[in-house]
């Protein structure tokens, strides 16, 4: 059996009218990633959803608890491969808010062993102290990384690329990925926010191989301002990229987090071709 397992993400879902088209339908999302084929999902604990987005809480809701959370996986023999917690850690210490997003997310996953804590920066704009701040992200996604290692979770940093985020050029990859604790951190590549960012995605993989330990595929079309591309349809190699993973004895999961534009009307159906996608393509090089 491979050591490599393909998963899907659930932001292709989100970006329906920002979180509120699927506000609290978790399982809905983890019974289409199980009929496209895929064997995971990976949620996101989103600090920000009930005062900003007006979605319910961490944009959970009733799956905040482990014990639904495990049903709704074990209904459609899905797997959790992690929960993605998204704060913008650019302060000198994580605010009373990431604290509790942070603590709320190692308890929950405590009760799911194997699973990963991912850590992604939410963009917080590029202007002022931009070093300090880039140097903040790295400090405090080692504190939480710490904290997680401490009950014996697995963790992982995914940067991003927005026009506003702080990590998404080879510079804030150089101050952050190099500043991170490789005992308690690993890092989560996302491909397509690699190219975006300006960066080689093997060249960059290259450089910080050492942190890999959970990765994003997304496409890239490089066509205007959310310049993202259907699964197999863009400029990336993910062959090749996937022939990387396999050549370095990888083992954990690839996720598909798709943000092409059809994706925010149709989740369901997109998700469900990448699954396909990805059975065709690259599951036959992993073995």
């Amino acid at each position: 059996m491979s050591k490599i397992k393909f998963g899907s993400e659930v932001y292709t879902w989100f970006m329906q009218e920002t979180g509120k088209g699927y506000d609290n339908k978790l399982d809905h999302m983890i019974k289409v990633a199980g009929q496209a084929g895929f064997a995971g999902i990976e949620p996101m604990v989103l600090e920000v959803s009930e005062s900003a987005l007006g979605c319910g809480k961490y944009w959970l809701g009733d799956f905040c608890d482990a014990s639904r959370l495990k049903d709704a996986l074990e209904e459609h023999n899905v797997e959790l491969a992690g929960l993605a917690l998204i704060c913008a850690w650019d302060a000198e210490e994580e605010t009373p808010e990431e604290r509790a997003a942070a603590d709320f997310t190692i308890d929950l996953l405590k009760q799911f062993p194997g699973s990963m804590l991912g850590t992604v920066t939410l963009p917080s704009g590029r202007s002022g102290n931009i070093q300090e701040r880039r140097l903040n992200v790295a400090k405090n996604i080692n504190r939480v990384s710490k904290r997680a290692a401490d009950e014996g979770l697995k963790c992982s940093y995914h940067p991003n690329s927005p026009p506003a985020s702080l990590v998404r050029t080879q510079d804030d990859y150089d101050v952050v990925l190099n500043s991170l604790d490789p005992e308690v951190t690993g890092w989560t590549p996302d491909v397509g926010h690699i190219i975006r960012g300006g960066m080689d995605v093997i060249e960059t993989l290259n450089k910080w191989q050492h942190l890999v330990n959970h990765i994003h595929y997304k496409d890239f079309s490089g066509n205007g301002p959310e310049p993202w591309a259907q699964m197999g349809t863009g400029k990336l190699d993910f062959h090749k990229i996937t022939e990387w993973l396999v050549q370095r004895d990888y083992e954990g999961w690839i996720i598909c987090e798709d943000e092409c534009e059809r994706a925010i009307e149709e989740p369901d159906e997109v998700t469900i071709q990448n699954g396909e996608w990805c059975k065709e393509h690259l599951e036959p090089l992993v073995g």
